[in-house]
């Protein structure tokens, strides 16, 4: 069982590590204006995901959208558990890494951060942020060696135009004359037009890798579809199998995609009853679609079943309850994988095509 549970978990790191990615992005080019203020003295609960971490401070991106600043001195690290039988699990506040999910408690300071006393996770989600984190380590390495040899080749290039203009000089010492000097000048307008030249490609790589990045949780909707099941079911029936059709058929030609699939109950049953069943139901089409298409668990974010917390229809009647007891799946194409970039000004000029590199 562990095995089978590591296997699935395969899909759901590979997303999160470009999330991951894309949170230090964003954490990075967020304006300070953005930062949401808490009043002083009063009592919060934030609960987000781990935008960036400091010495004694937290960058939170709350689930509501919202961005908060952390202090963390005073904060107890633990373990959000599920058993009630057994103690949390402990942690250190170094542990806290940038795509974690917490809960935080706190009250507001002077300055306008929230001031933890509490802050919790799931053990699952630490270990998942502690994978990522170290996957995550050295696409930062390999980010700033790839700007690194940008900024040289800029450096490199100023060089070379201060080496064709100091050579122009000798040149025009050496044969005298007003024919020679327009010669030299010329050529060294030449020199210096292809020496900025390269510089502004550099500069164009740059970005065009910055871009790249800042664009790997940005999803573009390919394709969706909605299921329906019969009350307390979670087996497909023939029309599922044909709209679930329709998916594989869409995902088959497509690259660097994800699929999403949720799955929702009616308000038949209890509150617990209904969050399993709607698992179970998200659970069969993965299934179905792993066994009948061959499409890869890589391919799927974990599913996730919301119970009756998401009515698409009214729950007070027997065909709004039919529309709800349903599983929604949904074809995500990322645009940061699937970006081609135009490299043709880079090669035609001779300058290296960074932007490849992937």
């Amino acid at each position: 069982m562990k095995g089978i549970r590591s296997f699935r978990l395969m899909p759901v790191l590979l997303t999160t590590l470009f999330l991951a990615v894309a949170c230090m992005v964003y954490s990075q080019d967020q304006p300070k204006s953005n930062i949401a203020q808490v009043p002083a003295g009063h009592a919060m609960t934030v609960d987000g995901v781990i935008l960036e971490h400091q010495a004694d401070s937290l960058t939170v991106r709350s689930t509501a959208g919202a961005i908060y600043n952390v202090t963390t001195e005073n904060a107890e690290v633990k373990e959000k558990k599920s058993n009630p039988f057994r103690g949390s699990k402990k942690y250190s506040r170094t542990e806290l890494v940038p795509g974690l999910q917490v809960e935080i408690k706190g009250i507001g300071n002077n300055n306008g951060s929230l001031s933890a006393r509490e802050i919790k996770c799931t053990n699952d989600d630490f270990k998942m942020a502690q994978t990522m984190d170290s996957r995550v380590v050295p696409v930062e390495n390999r980010l700033a060696t790839t700007q690194a040899r940008l900024s040289e080749t800029e450096q490199n290039s100023q060089r070379l135009s201060g080496q064709v203009q100091e050579l122009s000089g000798i040149s025009n010492a050496a044969r005298g004359g007003a024919k020679a000097a327009q010669e030299s000048a010329d050529n060294a307008m030449s020199a210096a037009n292809n020496a900025k030249s390269l510089a502004d490609n550099a500069r164009a790589g740059v970005h065009a890798a910055n871009e790249r990045i800042a664009s790997l949780d940005d999803y573009d909707i390919r394709q969706t579809a909605t299921v329906h099941f019969k009350v307390g079911s979670a087996t497909l029936s023939k029309g599922d199998i044909e709209e679930l059709e329709k998916v594989a058929a869409a995902a088959k030609g497509e690259k660097g995609y994800v699929i999403e699939v949720a799955g929702f109950a009616s308000s038949d049953g209890d509150q617990a009853y209904n969050r399993r069943l709607s698992q179970k139901r998200a659970d069969a089409v993965i299934q179905y679609l792993a066994e009948s298409y061959s499409i890869p668990l890589r391919r799927f974010v974990t599913p996730m079943g919301f119970g009756e917390s998401q009515p698409v229809a009214d729950n007070h009647s027997h065909t709004g309850r039919q529309e709800n007891r349903r599983v929604e799946v949904r074809i995500l194409i990322s645009k940061g994988i699937t970006a081609s970039p135009d490299q043709s000004s880079l090669r035609d000029s001779g300058a290296p095509a960074f932007a490849q590199q992937h």
